[in-house]
């Protein structure tokens, strides 16, 4: 069942419009509350908790509807279309900034916040099952998976290299800080509604469930419940969550308070908004060889294994990086090289192991429940970022962090811990769970082989 290019690529827009947001809310969104919107970091970490317990919940629930939606057009596919406009509407309003006093403003943001995340949860799960239905052969879909972190990172890339610009332009024209970035997420906005109805248009559902395949609800549920490795990824995926946000949200603040403008040997001095974007970018760019990697790495030595190693490495790396001073900006650049290769080496593996956790509920129970599934890896990517945003606000508060004032020994402390030995902690907990994990590529190998002679059996039918 062989995947077009074109189909590749089409899968791979939906990421890229996805994690322009999702680049936005990890990296920009904290110190865009707390420094521009004036939002208290303690404040900001319970909003993020609270609001995300419901997002977490919502994703499966999105699941289970995707797994009862039947159109010509196909189970997944047509909630692309149907929440493009919706999903660049609502991010507008949530970088609004509307001078609504201070209770007014935690309000907005409560509100704005969590219809986001709602509307991501509506286009990101149907999209994530999508390639679970796209083709059931497993190299095709490790394809699939690093085409679509290709266009997760470039859109990432996209973000982190352009944002900074197009704020400065802004306010350049006379925009004050708040009204930079509007007009800034506006831009990604439109072009994400753009990107999801492509992909809409240029992918296909293939995989059609088979006669014994109907269930109910609690069909569904009852076999999730009893399928270990379901819950082995989703602690995986948790934890690897948790590793990303920590990274992603303390990287402003630890150039912005730690680094500071730095004498470059060939540059003369540099700001700290620079070397935060080119720290950005080759996170992104590193994460996207890892990505590249992960495919012909993960076929000669398993997925298991690959995901261990990396996530070892990463753990180490990240450790290493709490004792680089301020001005070792090749050290810290180095070291992120290899951690974001590292990182960036396990996400496709997540998805496809959760294609295979799929498939392995057919020939096990002759139930898929691909939507539900699929819906399970979001809630724990959710519940990651959920985990590490809340603590990432509660480091800043805990260590004394002010916006927008010389910083304390005792903060620049908490934010140098946020970059590298919080997330270590993470990275290992995850490499933890994956020693459990038990759909290795031999085993697969043979579901998939049983797998293709009954849906063989019952087309015949």
């Amino acid at each position: 069942m062989a995947i077009t290019l074109k189909e590749k690529i089409g899968y791979g827009f939906g990421d890229f419009a996805s994690s322009m947001f999702w680049k936005l809310f990890s990296m920009f969104l904290m110190i865009y509350y707390t420094d521009v919107f004036g939002l208290t970091p303690a404040s900001v970490g319970l909003m993020f908790l609270l609001t995300r317990i419901w997002d977490s919940i919502n994703d499966p629930l999105m699941g289970i509807l995707c797994d009862r939606t039947n159109t010509k057009h196909g189970k997944f596919r047509p909630y692309l279309l149907w929440m493009a406009i919706p999903f660049g509407a609502i991010g507008i309003l949530t970088f609004l900034g509307p001078d609504f006093g201070v209770t007014g403003k935690l309000i907005y943001a409560y509100i704005t916040y969590t219809l986001m995340m709602m509307v991501y949860t509506a286009v990101n799960v149907p999209y994530s099952s999508l390639l679970g239905v796209m083709s059931s052969e497993p190299k095709e879909r490790n394809s699939l998976a690093t085409f679509r972190f290709i266009g997760a990172f470039a859109g990432g890339i996209f973000v982190t290299s352009t944002a900074a610009y197009f704020i400065g332009l802004f306010k350049e024209a006379g925009a004050n800080d708040a009204q930079g970035y509007q007009y800034t997420v506006s831009i990604y906005a439109i072009l994400a509604a753009i990107l999801f109805i492509v992909t809409y248009k240029w992918t296909k559902e293939l995989v059609k469930p088979t006669k014994k395949e109907q269930s109910s609800l609690k069909d569904d549920l009852k076999d999730l419940s009893k399928n270990a490795s379901w819950f082995i990824m989703i602690g995986a995926g948790v934890a690897t969550l948790v590793f990303n946000s920590l990274r992603d949200g303390s990287m402003m603040y630890y150039f912005k308070y730690y680094v500071k403008n730095q004498e470059i040997s060939g540059f003369g001095e540099v700001g700290w908004e620079k070397l935060a974007a080119t720290y950005m970018t080759m996170w992104l760019v590193s994460n996207i060889i890892g990505v590249l990697l992960a495919t012909p790495v993960a076929n000669k030595i398993g997925k298991k294994q690959t995901f261990i190693g990396a996530m070892f490495l990463a753990a180490a790396m990240s450790i290493i990086l709490f004792w680089v001073s301020p001005d070792q900006v090749l050290l810290l650049y180095g070291l992120n090289i290899f951690i974001g290769i590292s990182a960036g080496i396990v996400l496709p593996l997540i998805w496809s192991m959760y294609a295979d956790i799929s498939d392995y509920s057919e020939w096990k129970n002759g139930r898929r429940a691909t939507g539900l599934i699929f819906s399970s890896s979001s809630m724990s990517q959710k519940m990651g970022w959920t985990v590490g945003g809340a603590i990432a606000g509660w480091i800043l508060s805990a260590y004394g962090f002010e916006a927008n004032v010389e910083q304390s020994t005792e903060s620049i402390s908490g934010i140098r811990l946020m970059l590298s030995v919080f997330p270590a902690i993470g990275a290992l907990l995850s490499a933890v769970f994956m020693y459990f994990y038990k759909l290795d590529d031999k085993f697969m190998k043979k579901v998939n082989v049983e797998l293709a002679i009954k849906r063989g059996e019952t087309q015949d039918e």
